[in-house]
């Protein structure tokens, strides 16, 4: 949720309630493309996509490379590489794009109209070229070992199909919309003064915790940009086969996220159908 955003939604008081709902963000904002913040937020995403996609391959090379069973970090450092780095990068970029670092976390909250569909475009655009340049970085640094090793990229893995990797993929993506989420509404930040502080850490929790449990299927994608930016830098085919998957399934579970918290957990729905019976004059 950009700054932007939330800081219009405290000029609205609504009487009986200790916080504020933004209001929604417009579909089309042109207004953004004149805003020097606009272009701060989008090099804050391409930044932090680089950074991303450069630790956390480099952490899946070097494991690869490592030949005995107890060499390397593992799967559990993997995870870690993937959740801690999310923490950190949504920490530094939170209060300057939103923290966003992943297109399916974008697409949420466009859903949700958090982001304007500028705004949301944009992003994603950035989060792909960032994503493309840090796994560049890798295969410079690491080359011999970046091509024999798989590159670091997602595709489903042996004795799965295609719908298993699909179903992982969209109930991964969802698990971490979710929290997305659940860590930055302004009802809850109302209630518990120590979440805003906190909001980071779940995320990244949420990306550690999924990584564990899809990783021995297809690698764990629930961001498109990683997927992408590792698929053109490896640009094998099978890779380029399966990466249908890494954009439909993180899109579908944001989709099911955004709209089970808006609609359900926040009674969005209900909301709406009252305020055709309510009295006009209240």
């Amino acid at each position: 949720m950009s700054k932007e955003v939330s800081e219009e939604g405290h000029a609205h008081h609504h009487h009986g309630k200790d916080y504020v709902d933004p209001p929604p963000a417009p579909l089309m904002d042109m207004a953004e493309l004149k805003k020097w913040s606009f272009y701060r937020a989008l090099i804050a995403e391409f930044v932090a996509t680089l950074l991303f996609l450069y630790v956390t391959v480099a952490t899946v090379i070097g494991h690869k490379k490592q030949t005995g069973p107890c060499d390397g970090v593992g799967l559990l450092g993997i995870a870690w590489a993937f959740g801690g780095m999310i923490f950190i990068l949504v920490y530094c970029t939170a209060g300057i794009s939103g923290g966003h670092i992943n297109p399916a976390v974008t697409f949420g909250l466009f859903l949700a109209r958090k982001v304007s569909l500028i705004r949301a475009v944009s992003y994603m655009v950035a989060q792909c070229l960032g994503a493309i340049s840090g796994v560049g970085l890798v295969k410079a640094f690491m080359k011999s070992y970046y091509n024999s090793l798989g590159g670091g990229s997602n595709s489903v893995a042996p004795g799965y199909s295609k719908g298993t990797a699909l179903g992982a993929e969209i109930i991964g993506t969802f698990v971490l919309v979710y929290t997305v989420f659940a860590a930055t509404d302004p009802k809850r930040n109302a209630r518990d003064s120590h979440v805003p502080v906190l909001a980071p850490l779940p995320i990244g929790f949420a990306v550690f915790m999924v990584h564990l449990a899809t990783i021995p299927i297809t690698g764990t994608g629930i961001n498109p940009a990683r997927s992408f930016g590792a698929a053109v830098i490896y640009n094998n085919e099978k890779i380029w086969d399966d990466q249908w998957i890494f954009w439909v399934g993180p899109f579908v579970g944001a989709l099911a996220a955004a709209a089970y918290h808006q609609y359900i957990l926040r009674a969005g729905a209900i909301k709406a159908l009252a305020s055709f019976r309510s009295n006009p004059t209240n």
